[in-house]
């Protein structure tokens, strides 16, 4: 399990991810309060990280890192309008939090394929093990 510290610092990762244009859209706030909740966090914690974000504390867990990409993935696709400079960041998101290149990579292209871009859980595990073994 997790603890605060990293709760808030997976929260201050997705706000700025979501920041990339100096505001947060509405919908990715309700997604992101979404998250807060499930982590146990505030409103009034979450909107705190909105104007001081935290240093990123890199999870032990790899099952907790991947989780945490799949959340990037899915916040990055809410708008349905994917840059290739949002294709960048959140590779290199990824690669930050030790996940693989290639298991990476592959979520990536293979984003398209499904309904609304959304990369079913289990399928994504699938893709990490098989880099993970």
């Amino acid at each position: 399990m997790i603890n605060r510290v990293e709760k808030l610092s997976l929260l201050s990762e997705l706000i700025a991810f979501a920041q990339r244009d100096d505001s947060i859209k509405s919908i990715e706030y309700n997604f992101l309060l979404g998250i807060a909740k499930q982590l146990e966090i505030s409103e009034a914690d979450f909107n705190y990280l909105i104007e001081h974000p935290i240093t990123y504390v890199n999870l032990k867990s790899h099952s907790e890192r991947i989780v945490q990409f799949h959340r990037l993935v899915l916040l990055m696709n809410l708008d349905h309008k994917v840059s290739n400079k949002q294709l960048v960041r959140i590779h290199n998101f990824g690669l930050r939090m030790g996940l693989s290149h290639e298991s990476i990579n592959r979520v990536l292209d293979l984003m398209d394929s499904f309904p609304n871009k959304i990369v079913p859980p289990d399928f994504l595990i699938d893709i990490f093990k098989v880099q993970y073994n």
